[in-house]
């Protein structure tokens, strides 16, 4: 049984990956998108870093990495947890072809 987080718009590829008997650690959400847990900008940057060390947390438990990113596009945030999950010699798959210019990875 395989171990893999997913990243981005991510409720398909759970449920394909967990089909396919692999446990699946996701993210736990998107701060980009609205949300009471981050309405408030008073302990928004001190919950992004909790969460931000939560998934590199599940980026190394994980056996690879699945990178969720319809129409290849891959942030800031995503591009990051790439060079990490690297660093840590995981394989990564992608949903979707990465895209490759300036703005994306």
């Amino acid at each position: 049984m395989r171990v893999n987080p997913t990243r981005g718009a991510f409720a398909e590829a759970n449920l394909h990956e967990s089909a396919a008997g692999r446990i699946v650690l996701a993210p736990v959400g998107n701060m980009n998108q609205p949300h009471p847990l981050w309405a408030n900008s008073e302990g928004t940057e001190q919950l992004r870093e909790q969460l931000g060390m939560l998934h590199r947390r599940k980026i190394e438990l994980a056996d690879e990495v699945l990178i969720v990113n319809p129409g290849g596009y891959i942030g800031d945030s995503t591009r990051n947890e790439i060079t990490y999950a690297s660093s840590l010699g995981k394989p990564i798959r992608y949903t979707h072809p990465a895209a490759r210019s300036e703005d994306h990875y």
